[in-house]
């Protein structure tokens, strides 16, 4: 299937020197959610502005569902939504109006229906006619996904929709993402909450210093890149590992009462059942042990080090 995004050898330099983005090739799936990340500075919002028809490339070429995006603007600029990381609303106006008004500067009709759904879909049907300025920062966070779904695009843009926003207002709107993609809308996500990606992502793409490091699907990102670990809880605590188990590289936790042993998911041998045979060799018993797999924010922090 034809990508719906589709970046080619894009690069950034600005006038003072700056290179922003280099080299940039990235597809996205149709009908995916695509989370995006990186640290600050790494070229995660030029890259949006570039795709979103906001700034233009340097080098390189970006099409929308076929459309250029510099040589057939307009067109390719309709499919698209865009939820800006800050908030940018008419403080005294309504959802309803703003929704509205957003809609016509698409050139699409006039159509009540489709403004209700958006709104209800968001729950701000009951807010329709206060003014914004009145508005929690989560209702208002909405409001802005209200303004960008108005024109009824394939592809919303989230760049840091939670910024700001409490933890159950933060999955309140994870839900809302993902009917969104039941809906049939391609989301691409920007974040600082790792966990945000790790709950609803397809795919994940890291960008760091204006380079994309890595794109995988997560589930099998996190099992390529993903280690696990073994924690033993000994009877007696220990002041340190005895020599015998130094090829385990095993660690010492909660004041020598916990072992850590951590192991490779790809390996084809994880060494658990030697350990278990060299502890029992070196006297040292355990009351209870837990396995945890490493999370998607331990993964990125990994991959940016490098």
């Amino acid at each position: 299937m034809q990508p719906i995004i589709s970046v080619s050898n894009v690069s950034k330099t600005y006038a003072s020197g700056l290179k922003a983005l280099s080299n940039i090739n990235l597809d996205i799936r149709r009908g995916e959610i695509f989370a995006l990340l990186g640290p600050n500075g790494a070229g995660k919002t030029t890259l949006i502005s570039i795709i979103c028809g906001l700034a233009k490339q340097t080098e390189g070429t970006v099409t929308v569902d076929g459309h250029d995006i510099v040589g057939d603007y307009r067109a390719a600029r309709s499919l698209i939504g865009l939820v800006p990381q800050e908030l940018h609303t008419d403080a005294w106006e309504t959802p309803w109006a703003t929704a509205s008004f957003s809609r016509g500067l698409f050139g699409k009709p006039k159509d009540p229906a489709h403004i209700e759904k958006v709104l209800k879909d968001l729950s701000l049907w009951d807010k329709r006619k206060s003014q914004i300025i009145t508005l929690s920062g989560g209702m208002k966070r909405r409001v802005m996904i209200a303004k960008a779904l108005a024109h009824e695009p394939k592809i919303l843009f989230l760049d840091e929709p939670t910024a700001g926003v409490d933890v159950e207002l933060r999955k309140a709107m994870w839900d809302v993402v993902r009917s969104l993609r039941d809906a049939g809308v391609t989301i691409i996500l920007t974040t600082h909450y790792i966990e945000e990606a790790e709950e609803m992502a397809d795919r994940v793409g890291v960008i760091n210093k204006g380079e994309i490091v890595l794109i995988e699907d997560k589930a099998l990102l996190m099992q390529k890149l993903g280690k696990k670990q073994l924690k033993l809880h000994l009877q007696q605590p220990l002041a340190a590992v005895p020599d015998s188990l130094g090829a385990y590289r095993l660690e010492l936790a909660d004041g020598g009462r916990e072992l850590v042993y951590t192991y490779d998911t790809k390996g084809e041998r994880t060494g658990i059942t030697t350990l278990m045979n060299d502890l029992a060799q070196a006297e040292i018993r355990f009351n209870d042990l837990n396995t945890t797999q490493s999370s998607l924010e331990e993964i990125f922090v990994s991959l940016v080090k490098q």
